[in-house]
């Protein structure tokens, strides 16, 4: 079995915003972007090997993306969206027969359009071997990590918005960068009043106080635009609750891009930032308010109420709904259990701290924008 590229040494979880930069000011220096024709792509022992790619003057020298990729989880799916085969079998091949996963990839690559164009993200590697982070459409656009985090701390400072940076978590997808403003504080009584943090134990009804905030998110290998989503963080626990329906969103899509390593820095892309740095201070503005974080809570306290008199059934349900796993769910129970809210709310609740547990990133995001979702369930047993 030839495992994926592990993308460990390119990920972090709840860390702080200068380790997360160093990261990112680390990775920029090992990127490669290439724009291939099929016939460039060969797949051999589940890996891409790239060949007559075009040499190019850089400040560092003359680079050359020619060599073998190990391929990702992501860039895998990427494979399988643009050559049409079922993921599923493709994975299955990778694990039990990779002759046929080299098969498929190489047959397909043959029956491609002659005119066709990929774009290749990916890392050179220190020894040789480098790693194909994603496969994507030549008309992808580009809006990296570190350029959205500038552009978006710019916003910030525009907007005279004084926060904090929560925490910042890295995958192999996504980034995400929380932060809230203690400046803009809300009492939220009812919503707290029978909550205790399941980590402290700290009574919600002696400190009943939620922030605004927002979540920065990006993706550089096709897996989501760039946005910022605004957030409510409760004081008394820590735990996040994310508003998707009010995202503003930035996609990566522009023209196609020209056959050969990719040199970005030679490229247009300043109006994409200016566009992210408009975005983030009218985010600012629209969600750093008392008026709009209270509309919020408002919302959540009209049903969080809600007597829940059949905890285990109602979580089952819920997490049913919402596609938790069955590990998730057990979780989900015993937070709601420690957090004593025996209402919609405390289910609400226990969703966002199980969430802070997670290991992957990714998961745990994506459990905390369920949250209202779990409220409204809840709410009809």
């Amino acid at each position: 079995m030839t495992t994926f590229a592990s993308a460990a040494e390119s990920a972090t979880r709840h860390a702080e915003l200068k380790d997360l930069v160093a990261l990112l000011r680390d990775q920029q220096g090992r990127k490669v972007d290439i724009v291939a024709p099929p016939s460039a792509l060969r797949a051999e022992g589940g890996q891409l090997l790239i060949s007559g790619t075009e040499p190019i003057l850089t400040p560092t020298g003359v680079t050359c993306a020619d060599g073998v990729y190990r391929s990702t989880a992501t860039c895998e799916k990427g494979i399988a969206e643009k050559l049409k085969i079922n993921l599923p079998y493709l994975r299955k091949c990778r694990d039990e027969a990779i002759e046929l996963w080299d098969a498929n990839g190489n047959g397909w690559l043959e029956r491609a359009p002659a005119s066709a164009k990929f774009l290749i993200r990916g890392f050179r590697g220190s020894g040789g071997e480098g790693v194909a982070r994603a496969l994507l459409s030549d008309a992808y656009k580009r809006v990296d990590h570190l350029d959205v985090l500038t552009a978006a701390l710019e916003g910030v400072e525009r907007a005279g918005v004084p926060i904090t940076v929560q925490g910042c978590d890295l995958t192999e997808q996504r980034m995400y960068v929380r932060v809230y403003s203690s400046a803009v504080e809300v009492l939220a009584p009812r919503l707290l009043e029978g909550y205790r943090s399941p980590f402290t134990g700290a009574q919600g009804a002696a400190n009943p106080v939620v922030w605004g905030g927002f979540v920065i998110t990006n993706s550089e290998t096709g897996c989501g635009a760039a946005a910022i989503t605004p957030r409510i963080v409760v004081k008394v626990c820590d735990n996040g609750y994310t508003i998707t329906a009010d995202a503003h969103r930035a996609v990566h899509l522009g023209g196609k891009l020209d056959e050969g390593i990719i040199d970005w820095s030679g490229q247009t892309h300043q109006k994409n930032l200016e566009l992210i740095t408009a975005k983030t201070t009218d985010a600012v503005h629209r969600f750093f308010t008392p008026a709009y974080v209270q509309k919020i809570v408002t919302t959540m306290q009209a049903e969080a109420g809600v007597p829940i008199e059949r905890p285990a059934e109602t979580i089952q349900v819920v997490s049913q709904r919402l596609r938790f796993s069955e590990e998730q769910q057990d979780a989900i129970l015993g937070h709601f259990i420690r957090g004593g809210d025996l209402t919609a709310g405390g289910v609400m609740h226990a969703v966002t701290s199980v969430a802070r547990t997670l290991p992957d990133a990714d998961t745990a995001h994506e459990m905390e924008s369920r949250a209202l979702q779990a409220l409204q369930l809840a709410t009809r047993g």
